[in-house]
């Protein structure tokens, strides 16, 4: 039994509540850290990334409208969910990338983070909204509301901590995503997608896609129908891309490349905040 071939895992994307294979076909193999092959990754194409975005869409509106409340509750049982497969993570992170020693703090922060994004669900509305002194008989007020569909395009680095930092935020507030995985370390965000499949995040609420960047950053950017980019990625020339395409429907670009995210200010409702617009409201005074 010691010759025995070990049998790759072949990770599918994930789109819209369900795994499917990219509709090209095509594949493309990682390696582990000792260079030994780790997973089998679909290369998802323009055609998957329009399909992710199209679901995005139809599934934002209920999101949104489930109550704050409740999407801290969805963001804790995605925790509760993780810790019952610790050892699954901290195992393909050894293997991928890490010490067991890191591998085990990667995950432990990655689900305390869900947590505390959990815990601000509730919360952040209340810290950030205002009533605006007018010089009017009015009643003036400003509350934060959902962006609408983000993209998200994950680093190499700190491949779980960097993906739950930057998917929780962005869910905790009323948005969805579509998620450009690693290229080195999509296994890890395909794990993560059966956490997610098994929990209770609505279908369509995270689409996780693998694959190139360079395939795909051009057409998420430039999609008219995501209102938001999140570039975590260290690569000049993919950031010169989004800036180019965004504007073609005055996307809300965030970059947040060389950010530390096993460190405590990489959590913050601020990153909620990225992915809110603010609407005012004026009432008349005594009607």
């Amino acid at each position: 039994m010691s010759n025995r071939l070990n049998v790759l895992k072949t990770c599918k994307l994930y789109i819209g509540g369900k795994f499917s294979r990219s509709e090209s076909e095509h594949f493309f193999q990682v390696p582990d850290k000792k260079q030994k092959p780790l997973a089998n990754l679909c290369r998802a194409s323009r055609k998957d990334l329009r399909n992710a975005i199209q679901v995005a869409r139809k599934a934002q509106a209920g999101w949104a409208g489930r109550s704050a409340y409740n999407r801290g509750q969805i963001l804790y049982r995605m925790a509760e969910m993780m810790e019952g497969r610790r050892d699954q993570f901290i195992a393909e992170l050894e293997r991928a990338v890490s010490s067991k020693r890191r591998a085990e703090n990667e995950v432990d922060l990655a689900i305390d983070r869900l947590v505390h994004y959990a815990g601000w669900t509730d919360k952040y509305s209340a810290l950030f909204s205002t009533v605006n002194p007018v010089a009017s008989p009015h009643f003036n007020f400003s509350i934060p509301e959902p962006t609408g569909v983000a993209g998200i395009v994950a680093p190499d680095e700190q491949p779980l901590a960097a993906l739950i930092s930057l998917i929780a935020p962005v869910i905790a507030g009323g948005n969805v995503c579509v998620v450009l995985a690693s290229e080195k370390y999509g296994s890890v965000a395909c794990t993560l997608a059966e956490v997610i499949h098994s929990s209770d995040v609505p279908g369509g609420v995270v689409n996780v896609l693998t694959g190139f960047r360079a395939d795909l950053v051009p057409h998420l950017a430039g999609h008219m129908d995501v209102n938001a980019v999140l570039f975590a990625a260290d690569d000049p020339e993919q950031k010169k891309v989004i800036q180019e395409n965004a504007h073609l429907n005055v996307k809300r670009v965030h970059f947040y490349e060389g950010t530390d995210w096993m460190k405590d200010d990489a959590q913050s409702p601020y990153y909620i905040i990225d992915f809110q617009e603010f609407k005012t409201t004026w009432h008349p005074v005594g009607t």
